[in-house]
Parts: structure tokens; sequence; C-alpha cells
């Protein structure tokens, strides 16, 4: 019998911080979901050029340096709202050499032309990258960092980022995201069957559920996960690198006992904690000279 599968695709843009503030909720989706749920990018393309954006409720756009100081802040507030972690100390996005968000979204589909799970992977590394290691993910020598990192082959990343065609797979998405009148992000476009329906903003856990329950009629059912200590150490090993509040929302776990679990991990050694900005992230913890096939690195 063929497993029925609903879609949801976000409109987005790797540095959208709405976004980053969505993956909890996408994660949760899978957890509760499985594989009755798929998830995909459309990349939306968020600045075109940060010297002719204006957002005048955030006071964003124009100079590239004080666009980058009030985007901190605006993160920042964000932040206290979604949960993700954010690094204000030496944000930075744009400069006046480097004013688009473009080079992201089209990085993105130099990587989807590989490996769609590892483009997904390496999305993710741009998010952090951005909003929580403060880095400049609009230069060519980041990027390429972060897609070896997600276990991309980088001769061939590089080739299909500067020939011309992942920039000419970018303008279908930003073609498609028109076609969607998808104009702010990060925007959902939920579908099962014939059956969509789109949701322009950030959208929390159970807002996903209803339209789920809508579309579907009732066929996609949400799975009993055990929010037990190997349920979310597990979840900690498939995505790597977790925040606190992914956990929480995936497992409808109180502070309290989201806070147990982490600290009896972290007491196993089977866990690391790493700070980032405002708030941190969890990892697995690596055995001695324990290698990752997919990036063909070793670590200590």
């Amino acid at each position: 019998m063929e497993t029925k599968v609903l879609e949801i695709i976000e409109f987005t843009d790797p540095v959208c911080t709405w976004c980053w503030g969505s993956e909890p909720v996408l994660r949760a989706l899978e957890t509760r979901f499985g594989n009755q749920v798929k998830l995909s990018y459309v990349m939306g393309g968020l600045v075109k050029d940060i010297t002719a954006f204006y957002d005048s409720y955030n006071d964003i756009g124009g100079d590239p340096e004080n666009s980058n100081t009030n985007i901190a802040r605006h993160w920042l507030e964000a932040s206290n709202r979604h949960g993700m972690p954010v690094k204000i100390e030496g944000f930075k996005l744009f400069t006046k050499e480097h004013p688009s968000t473009y080079p992201q979204n089209i990085a993105y589909e130099a990587a989807q032309m590989q490996d769609e799970a590892k483009a997904n992977r390496f999305l993710r590394r741009i998010r952090e990258a951005s909003a929580a290691e403060a880095q400049q993910t609009n230069l060519t020598e980041v990027l390429v960092e972060l897609a070896s990192e997600a276990g991309l082959d980088i001769a061939q990343f590089l080739e299909d980022f500067t020939n011309g065609k992942a920039k000419a797979a970018f303008e279908i998405d930003l073609q498609i995201t028109a076609a969607h009148k998808a104009n702010g992000f990060p925007s959902f476009l939920v579908k099962y069957g014939e059956n969509s329906m789109l949701l322009r903003g950030y959208q929390n856990y159970s807002n996903f559920k209803a339209v789920i329950n809508h579309l579907s009629a009732g066929e996609i059912k949400e799975n009993n996960i055990e929010p037990s200590e190997e349920a979310v150490l597990d979840f900690i090993n498939k995505y790597s690198s977790v925040a606190p509040v992914e956990i929480a929302m995936a497992f409808q776990l109180s502070a309290d006992v989201l806070e147990k679990h982490i600290n009896s991990l972290i007491g196993k050694q089977k866990i690391t904690k790493t700070t980032a900005g405002n708030g941190y992230f969890l990892s697995p913890k690596s055995n001695p000279m324990e290698c990752d096939p997919d990036s063909g690195t070793c670590s200590l």
C-alpha cells in the first residue's frame, strides 16, 4: 500500500530571521509526522541589494553598516519570541562590496544540484552561521567552508555556483515565488493531493497540525512520540546540531523535563553543549578519532 505524503514547501531565504525561528516547528513536524510529511524549499531572495532596500517597520536598508546594527536588534527581538539562538556581537550580513543575500540563495541551488539531503543540511548551516555565529555568509569563502561541513563535493559546488546553472535555478525559484504571491518570508505552501493552502508568515505547530488535518481530512495522523531520554538523544543524533527549543517543541516537553534530559545526557557524556550568542546548541559527543564519511572529517 502506497504511503500518502503531505508536502510542505517553504518559500524562504537562508538569512530570514523568522525562517530561522521556524526551524523548531519544521523539525517537530518531521518528528511527529515522520515520512507522512515531506519538507522542501523554494528560494525567494530576501534582499537583492541592501542599499536599495528599505523595511520601514524595522528601519532596515540603505547603509550596510547601519542596516547590520538594526538587523541585529531586530533579530534579537525575534529570538526572544521564537527561542532560536542569535549572536549580535560582530553581527554582519552586509558590506558595500557584498550588499545582497542572493549569494546564499544561489549557493543552496548549487548544493541541491548534488544532493537534496546535503543541500538541506547546508541550508541549516547557513542559517546557523548567519544567526548564531555572526558570520558574513554572502562571502564565497564562507559558503565553501559551510558546504564542506555539509559533505558537499566542493569542486562541483564551485562549478555550479559560478557557471550560471545555480543562478538560473534561483531565477526559476523567484518566478515560482512570484506566481504564488509569497512576498513575505517564510511562507508555506501545504499540499495534499489536489488540495493546497498557502500560509503567510511564521506559523506555530498547532496551526500546521490543524491545516494538515483539514487538507488530508484526517488521513495524515500525528504519531505518538515517547518523550524519553533515549528519544531525545536519537533526535540530537539525527540533526547533529539542536537548540533546546527544538527538543522542547518536538517532544512537547516542559522546561523542567527538558533540563532534566539535557543534564542527564551531558552527565553521561552522550552530548556536548556549545554556547551560541544568547543561547546554545547540543550535539552528539564525538568519540576519539570519530570520522564523518560525508564530510571526510576525523575529529578528536
